[in-house]
């Protein structure tokens, strides 16, 4: 029996989720990954993370994607990066908004969680066959 929270999580995570490249990890597969060493994942995964943060008012999802993607740079964890930056580009983030969220970092952050973050976005793109012809930033 899914409850209310586990249902609505679980159709953000899909209305996220690529689903045309097996090769791009998704929600679900951390959730597959780990079930046998912790099954209460999935819940804390659908049902907190989606079905309560997520469903929150107050952000677009391109907003709470935007802010998931700067603190995932912040702590430097590239896989879950990844995974994010793929939700950015199905749920309609610009490769200018995606790169901008990412460089507006250095300051507080640092080069090398920088540099080490557009090497995922790299990754990302060409996965997704996003250009990346229109990525020039002017500069003041």
């Amino acid at each position: 029996m899914f409850t209310n929270k586990f249902i609505r999580g679980l159709n953000i995570i899909n209305e996220i989720t690529v689903t045309d490249n097996k090769e791009i990890g998704t929600h679900m597969d951390i959730v597959a990954a780990f079930k046998d060493l912790a099954p209460d994942l999935e819940s804390f995964i659908v049902e907190f993370a989606f079905g309560d943060i997520y469903s929150r008012e107050g952000l677009t999802k391109q907003q709470q994607t935007m802010a998931t993607i700067a603190s995932l740079v912040t702590l430097g964890t590239e896989p879950q990066l990844e995974l994010h930056i793929n939700v950015g580009i199905t749920i309609g983030l610009t490769p200018k908004e995606i790169v901008g969220t990412i460089v507006h970092l250095i300051p507080y952050v640092g080069f090398p969680k920088v540099l080490n973050a557009l090497k995922i976005v790299k990754k990302a793109f060409a996965q997704r066959n996003v250009t990346i012809k229109d990525l020039q930033m002017q500069s003041n």
